[in-house]
């Protein structure tokens, strides 16, 4: 007996077989006779019946609110795209064309058709290839049991070996298949399981389900095709790959045929099939003859559109797209899986709808002020730029942008340095970088803390620059040394006694430098980590005395972060990308929560917001506040690292915080030497920052800022040294001891020696940090000698004799015991010698003369 005939003999054995057990499972009242019949019905049922349904695989949707309040999808994620969709929603040409192409006898059958089945089998023997004879409910236990194996896999071997366990053709499997169908069957109405069928086939690449196929194909949904279209499409599922139909060069699919007429006919393999499909209708009077003709008589004509996959296709969002997806793979990834993220499962098959926080007002503000300012590339230098904002008091994103286009595939981004897969505002395990140096934006922590240690805004600081500053305190890492450390200041200035206020309006190195010294370099890092702030890469915050400066790297959405607190009354709020989610059943899902804390006090908010509003109408950030319009109440922070490798403007209202970059990704090069078209690199921040924030401003507004507590602005009051008659270098050494600052105001007529200290303003008590007015004594005032009770004549002798002359003058008294006694002098304390004193001295009423003029008596100076 030859192979061929002995397949035939075997396959037509088990499709009689599969008649009697599928007779017996429909019909078990039906008595059946014969040991071999029994065996075999008791094999088949002892057969699994219960099939899981699982849920299918869909593509998630990240969503946008527009300015009118909508919600706009940006990009999608899928592994199979597909959508499921209600009954009514599928169009009824593409139930009747399903049935009639499919399963004609599908309402009759009771989950396997045996005509169909043997059929199927022969034709797969006689032909050499598997033919398909199973029934719709059949083909949709298959679809389910490649849904379930592939969607527990964790590999692609795995996904590859449990489509294949799916799919093998085998007596075994077809045995299988059919005891889950005739269970389906008991279990689910027709419909049901036409549904389930519709929204689960494939229908060639990754496009799954009837929704999907509509859409990609023709570009409409399933409830609209039309009866043509709907008949292409499940033309396709007998043969996927050969009939699908965005491939117009495919071989298989007819590219090369004509007609009768000699035109060419597009997509001819899918034609014949539809044409097949419409025949089968029109014979099951689905339809007229007369749409069946008119619909033969349509090409296949294809409206192939691309569903926005992945986060390039979001284009300008791309990179806030990047975020959310981290922000769901890092908050739904199991630790105990490290072979499998179920985050990324999740977003590529959960089906979600993602309802994000980015507001496309202020983030097509940020898009277009960076396109119009930073160019992608640029010829020597690796130039980039970002842009981030953040809501005061919920953490929530409001934009995120940069200047590059966003790609993660190796041969996009090998097409042009314009590409990155990095968000630069991002930390490096939300598709982030390691971080960049936020420079002088991150003096707010130390003002922060100053301020916390009980110091005040008005209280001054030694700022002079020096190459030995000496020890600095670190309660965590130990005392730490600032010798050979000598930053200069972006003016050049050399320093002086600059307040907090003065220190922060004008980003003075030094002034910060000094208010460190005073501080706990520790409670500095400390603040900073309450405020949002760590280094991009996740290690420790640096604290040595340079972090003060901005050394540490962090990614610009920590620094929103941390302005949005201070903005905040103090509070704040770690960053969300995600406002909601549903699953693919409209089910919520709790999306990642911003979690808020009372970072600051209030009254320590407040006062760093009053110098921060300085550095906004009078200091470095006044370039930008001017330019926003509307104008709300603003605080701000601008940044310049070293050799002007990177620069910042940071700030907030009481509504959105907004930081803008400008900087070199790699490379060294000096910003302030660049140009491009929009003007100086270093300065382009100053453009950027005001168009996001007159975006902000005019959507969301801005309050006004809490007053500032008075013991928050004016030291509190302490003693001054006393420190007259001392050397210069002696007095301004006590001062400093004390915690004062001193300057020198010249020379005054003083009687303290020559050359010592001989006048000080405030004396007695002055603000802490307070400068004093030192002036050098000139050595040429004597102390006048207290004469007042001496006799005229003792008084005039003591006074010559000090070298002053004398100017006498009477006064009446009643008392005898005042008769002829100084009452009164003056001067009484410091006058130059040579000077006239004058005296007044006691006459008793009704006593002796006048006193007779004399040089001790003229009141002239002659």
């Amino acid at each position: 007996m030859s192979d061929a005939a002995g397949g035939i003999l075997g396959f037509v054995g088990m499709s009689a077989l599969a008649g009697v057990l599928v007779t017996a499972a429909v019909t078990p009242a039906l008595a059946v006779t014969g040991m071999a019949a029994n065996n075999s019905i008791t094999m088949f049922e002892n057969l699994p019946g219960y099939l899981e349904i699982g849920d299918l695989s869909e593509k998630s949707t990240v969503y946008a609110k527009k300015g009118d309040d909508t919600w706009a999808p940006i990009a999608s994620f899928f592994d199979e795209n597909r959508e499921e969709v209600a009954w009514e929603y599928i169009s009824q040409y593409l139930k009747d064309a399903a049935i009639a192409g499919e399963d004609p006898r599908f309402y009759d059958h009771g989950g396997v058709d045996i005509q169909g089945t043997v059929r199927g089998a022969l034709k797969t023997v006689i032909g050499g290839d598997t033919q398909g004879g199973s029934s719709i409910t059949q083909q949709y236990v298959k679809n389910v049991l490649i849904n379930n194996g592939v969607s527990e896999a964790t590999t692609e071997e795995e996904k590859q070996a449990a489509y294949d366990q799916a799919t093998e053709v085998s007596a075994e499997r077809k045995l299988k298949e059919i005891r889950y169908a005739i269970t389906l069957e008991k279990k689910y109405s027709k419909d049901e399981i036409l549904l389930g069928y519709l929204n689960i086939a494939h229908f060639g690449g990754r496009v799954y389900g009837v929704q999907a196929a509509a859409q990609y194909y023709f570009g409409t949904n399933a409830k609209d095709l039309t009866l043509a279209q709907a008949a292409s499409l499940i033309a396709i599922v007998n043969h996927p790959e050969k009939f699908r139909l965005d491939y117009p060069e495919s071989e298989s699919n007819g590219v090369n045929s004509v007609d009768a007429a000699g035109n060419a006919v597009p997509y001819a393999a899918n034609k014949d099939r539809r044409d097949y499909i419409l025949g089968e209708m029109l014979k099951e009077k689905k339809i007229t003859q007369e749409e069946h003709d008119a619909a033969v008589a349509e090409p296949v004509a294809p409206v192939i559109t691309e569903p926005s996959t992945g986060c390039m296709s979001a284009q300008g969002h791309a990179f806030f797209c990047d975020y959310v997806s981290w922000e769901i793979k890092n908050k739904f990834d199991d630790a105990d899986t490290p072979d499998v993220n179920e985050g990324r499962e999740l977003l590529q098959k959960g089906g979600l709808d993602i309802y994000t926080t980015i507001d496309l007002t202020v983030q097509d503000a940020a898009i277009q002020a960076l396109a119009d300012n930073v160019p992608k590339t640029a010829e020597g230098v690796d130039i980039g730029s970002t842009v981030v904002s953040v809501e005061v008091g919920t953490g929530r994103i409001l934009a995120m942008a940069q200047n590059k286009d966003y790609a993660n595939d190796p041969d996009v981004l090998a097409g042009g340095s314009n590409y990155t897969a990095v968000n630069y505002n991002a930390d490096i395990d939300y598709g982030g970088s390691s971080g960049f140096q936020p420079g002088s934006t991150y003096k707010v922590f130390t003002l922060a803390e100053w301020l916390k240690e009980g110091h005040a805004l008005n209280e001054a600081v030694d700022a002079r620059r020096r190459d030995n500053w000496g020890q600095f305190t670190n309660s965590c890492e130990g005392t730490m040394s600032g010798d050979g450390w000598n930053p200069r200041n972006d003016g050049g200035e050399q320093g002086g006694y600059w307040s907090a206020v003065q220190n922060t309006v004008n980003s003075y190195n030094s002034g910060f430098v000094a208010m460190a010294k005073e501080l706990d370099l520790c409670g500095i890092a400390k603040t900073a980590e309450s405020l949002g702030v760590h280094r991009a890469d996740h290690q420790p915050l640096s604290q040595f005395p340079s972090a003060v400066l901005g050394t540490n790297e962090v990614a610009p959405l920590s620094m929103a972060t941390a302005f949005a607190g201070i903005a905040g009354n103090g509070v704040a709020c770690s960053p969300i990308a995600i406002d909601s989610m549903t699953d693919a059943k409209g089910q919520p899902i709790e999306a990642p929560k911003s979690e808020c804390t009372q970072a600051l006090t209030p009254d320590v908010a407040a006062g760093t917001a009053y110098a921060m509003q300085k550095v906004m109408s009078d200091g470095t950030g006044s370039a930008s506040s001017y330019r926003t319009d509307p104008w709300v109440p603003m605080i701000g922070k601008t940044g310049t690292t070293d050799n002007s490798e990177a620069t910042w403007m940071s700030g907030a209202s009481t509504k959105v915080s907004t930081v803008v970059g400008v900087f070199n990704v790699t490379g060294h090069v000096n910003l302030r030497d660049t140009y491009f078209d929009a003007g100086q690199a270093a300065q382009l921040r100053h453009q950027i920052w005001p168009r996001v924030m007159s975006a902000a401003n005019a959507k969301y507004g801005g309050d006004a800022f809490p007053e500032v507590k008075g013991s928050l602005l004016n030291a509190p009051q302490v003693a001054v040294p006393d420190v007259l008659g001392l050397s210069p270098e002696a007095a301004q050494q006590a001062l400093e001891s004390a915690g004062f600052g001193w300057r020198m105001d010249g020379e005054v007529d003083s009687g303290q020696p020559a050359g010592t200290i001989g006048a000080q303003s405030p004396s007695g008590t002055a603000g802490r940090g307070a400068i004093v007015s030192l002036q050098v004594s000139r050595g040429n005032v004597a102390s006048v000698p207290n004469v007042v009770g001496m006799s005229a004549d003792e008084a005039e002798a003591t006074l010559s004799g000090a070298g002053f002359r004398v100017d006498r003058k009477q006064e009446d008294v009643n008392d005898p015991s005042q008769d002829g006694i100084v009452l009164s002098q003056d001067p009484s304390g410091n006058a130059k010698p040579g000077d006239k004193v004058t005296i007044v001295i006691g006459r008793l009423q009704g006593g002796g003369p006048d006193l007779p003029d004399g040089p001790g008596n003229n009141s002239d100076d002659g």
